[in-house]
C-alpha cells in the first residue's frame, strides 16, 4: 500500500476494536440526547405551531451541533495523532520504524492516516444523526454538506500540526502541550482576523466561524478560502514532518557516538562542582530539579507566555470599547483556559504512563518510599514543572480587574474557581494514569474527560440561552444529559479501582455543573464558586484519597486476591 505498513495496520485492526463501537454509539447517541434535549427545552418555554417556528428551531439547533462537532472532531484528531507518535517514542519502537523499508513520507503521512481513521468514521458516523436535525427545516442537505466538508478539512488539519509536533518534541507532554497551544493560537487568529478584516475574513481564517458560514445560505459565502487554507496547513505540516524526522529523532548510533563525547564532558564538570542534595521527597526533587519532562520545556514555558501576552492583547482591546462584548472576552480567556487545562492534565497523566513505559515504575515500586510521598512528589512536581501553566491563567483573571472588564469581586472568584479547576486535572491526570495500564488509553481518557466537561459545558450555556429564559425550568428536559454525564465520568474514572467516593463524584458532578450553569447565567457569581468548590472539590478528595490509601493496589502491588 502506498502510505506503508503502519496505515495498513490501522485500517485493518481499528475498526474492530471494541471500544471503537462503544465511541460510535456513545457520541451518536449524545447527539441524539442534545437534540431531544433542545426539542423539550423550546416546548417548555416557548410554543411551536408553524413551519417556520420549527424551521427556526432546526437552524438554531444546527448553530449548536456545528460547533460542537467541529471542537470534538478537532480534538480528537489533534490528541490521537499526538499520542500515536509519542507512544512510539516512549516505548523505543519509533527507532525500528526508521531502520525499516517504510520512506519518511510513507511513516509521516501513514501515521497521519492511520490515527485519524477513527475520526473520519466517528464523523461518518455522525451523519444521520444530523441529517434528523434537517428535518426540522432551516437547514439543507447541501448546507450541511458543507459542513462536514469544513469539519473534515479542520480536524485533518489539527492531526497533521499534531503529528509534525509529536516527531519534533521529545516527550508526549512537550507535543500535547504544543498542539494545545497551536490550536488554541489558530482559534484566536482567527478571531483577531474577524475582528480587524470582518466575518468574511475570519471565516477563512478560523475554524469556527467557517463552521457557522457553512450552514448560511449557499449564496451567501464559498468555503473554499478556508478549505484552501487546511489544504496549506496539511501539506506544510507534513512536508516539515518528512523532511525532518530523522533530523529530529537521531537513530540509536548517533547517540551512541556521541555518548562518550557527553561522558567525558559530564565528567570533567562533575570534578568541578559540588554533589546536587536530594531533598527528603525524592520524587519531588527528580520532578523539578531534573530534566525528567525533556530538555527543551522551556519552549513550552515561552509558547504560553506568547498566549498570554494575546490573551491580554484581546482583553485591552475588548476593555476600550464602550460596552465590553462578552463574547469578544471569553475569545480572549478561554482558548488560553483550555489550552492550560489540557496541559496540565496531560503532564499529569504522562508523568505515571512514561514511568511505566520506560520501566522506571518498578523501580520506584521496589524502595521504601510511602505512598503519600509519591502521590504529592508527583502531583506537586506537575503543578511546579507546569508553573507558567497554572500561574499565567489566572494572571488573565488580574488583567480582567485592571482592564475593568470584571469587578475584583468577580475577578477573585474566577481565579479561585480555575485554580481549583486546575488542580483537579493534575488529580484525574494522576488518577487515570494509574488506572490504565495502556498509555494510549490513559492519555486519551484524561485529556478526553477535560475537554468533554469543558466542551460539554460550553453546549450547555449555549442550548439555555438559545431556547429559553427560564433557566429554573429547564433541569428536566437537562435530566438525560446530565445521567449520560454521570455515566460517562463513572465509567472513565473507576476503571481499574471502583469505589463509592468515584461513584457519588460521578453522580453529583454533572448535576452540580448544571446548578453553577444557571447561577452564572443569573449573575450569581458566589454561587457559582461555591457550588463549583463542593462539585469538583469532592471528586478531586474522592480521586486523591485513593491514588494514597490504594496505591499499592493501583501500582500492581499487590492484588485483590492478597
Amino acid at each position: 500500500m502506498f502510505l506503508g505498513a503502519v496505515f495498513e495496520r490501522e485500517l485493518t485492526f481499528a475498526p474492530r476494536a471494541q471500544g471503537f463501537f462503544v465511541a460510535r454509539a456513545v457520541y451518536c447517541g449524545s447527539l441524539f440526547g442534545i437534540i431531544a434535549t433542545c426539542w423539550l427545552v423550546v416546548t417548555a418555554t416557548q410554543s411551536i405551531v408553524t413551519a417556520g417556528d420549527t424551521a427556526r428551531f432546526g437552524a438554531t439547533l444546527m448553530r449548536i451541533l456545528a460547533p460542537l462537532q467541529l471542537a470534538i472532531a478537532m480534538l480528537a484528531a489533534a490528541l490521537t495523532s499526538a499520542v500515536a507518535v509519542s507512544t512510539e517514542k516512549d516505548r523505543r519502537t519509533l527507532e525500528l520504524l526508521l531502520v525499516s523499508r517504510m520512506s519518511d513520507a510513507q511513516l509521516v503521512v501513514g501515521k497521519l492516516a492511520g490515527s485519524l481513521v477513527r475520526v473520519l468514521l466517528l464523523l461518518v458516523s455522525a451523519v444521520p444523526v444530523f441529517a434528523i436535525a434537517t428535518l426540522f427545516g432551516g437547514i439543507t442537505f447541501e448546507q450541511l454538506l458543507r459542513l462536514f466538508l469544513v469539519t473534515t478539512a479542520a480536524a485533518l488539519a489539527a492531526a497533521s500540526i499534531a503529528t509534525a509536533v509529536a516527531f519534533w518534541k521529545e516527550t508526549p507532554f512537550q507535543s500535547l502541550a504544543f498542539t494545545a497551544f497551536l490550536l488554541a493560537s489558530w482559534l484566536a487568529a482567527g478571531e483577531v482576523v474577524a475582528g480587524w478584516y470582518g466575518t468574511v475574513a475570519g471565516a477563512i481564517a478560523s475554524p469556527a466561524r467557517a463552521a457557522l458560514a457553512a450552514i448560511q445560505p449557499l449564496d451567501s459565502q464559498s468555503i473554499l478560502p478556508f478549505l484552501g487554507l487546511c489544504a496549506g496547513v496539511v501539506a506544510t505540516s507534513n512536508l516539515l514532518a518528512t523532511t525532518r524526522v530523522r533530523r529530529w529523532n537521531m537513530a540509536s548510533e548517533a547517540r551512541q557516538a556521541v555518548a562518550p563525547v557527553m561522558h567525558a564532558t559530564a565528567v570533567v564538570a562533575s570534578k568541578r562542582s559540588i554533589a546536587r542534595h536530594v531533598w527528603n521527597n525524592p520524587v519531588l526533587w527528580r520532578e523539578l530539579c531534573t530534566q525528567a519532562y525533556g530538555r527543551t520545556i522551556v519552549l513550552v514555558r515561552i509558547a504560553w507566555l506568547l498566549l498570554f501576552i494575546a490573551a491580554v492583547a484581546g482583553i485591552v482591546s475588548a476593555a476600550q470599547t464602550t460596552r465590553p462584548d462578552r463574547l469578544s472576552v471569553a475569545v480572549a480567556v478561554l482558548p488560553m483556559a483550555l489550552a492550560s487545562l489540557l496541559a496540565v492534565a496531560a503532564l499529569a497523566v504522562t508523568s505515571i504512563t512514561t514511568e511505566r513505559d520506560r520501566g522506571s515504575l518498578d523501580l520506584v515500586l521496589v524502595t521504601d518510599l510511602e505512598p503519600a510521598e509519591f502521590i504529592w512528589g508527583k502531583l506537586l512536581g506537575t503543578l511546579g514543572v507546569a508553573r507558567e501553566i497554572v500561574l499565567l491563567p489566572l494572571l488573565l483573571c488580574a488583567a480582567l480587574v485592571v482592564a475593568g472588564v470584571a469587578s475584583l469581586e468577580n475577578g477573585l472568584y474566577l481565579a479561585l474557581g480555575l485554580a481549583l479547576l486546575l488542580f483537579f486535572t493534575a488529580v484525574l491526570g494522576l488518577h487515570v494514569g494509574f488506572s490504565y495500564a495502556n498509555s494510549r488509553h490513559a492519555i486519551t481518557v484524561a485529556l478526553g474527560t477535560v475537554a468533554f466537561l469543558f466542551v460539554g459545558v460550553a453546549t450547555a450555556m449555549r442550548i439555555m440561552v438559545a431556547f429559553g429564559s427560564s433557566f429554573e425550568l429547564q433541569l428536566a428536559p437537562f435530566l438525560a444529559v446530565i445521567v449520560g454525564g454521570a455515566v460517562g465520568l463513572y465509567a472513565a474514572l473507576s476503571a481499574r479501582n471502583p469505589s463509592a467516593a468515584i461513584a457519588w463524584a460521578s453522580a453529583l458532578l454533572p448535576a452540580l455543573t448544571f446548578i453553577a450553569i444557571t447561577s452564572f447565567l443569573q449573575g450569581n457569581s458566589l454561587q457559582v464558586l461555591l457550588v463549583a468548590a463542593v462539585a469538583y472539590g469532592f471528586a478531586t478528595l474522592a480521586m486523591l484519597v485513593p491514588a494514597i490509601g490504594a496505591f499499592d493496589l493501583l501500582t500492581g502491588r499487590t492484588t485483590n486476591s492478597e
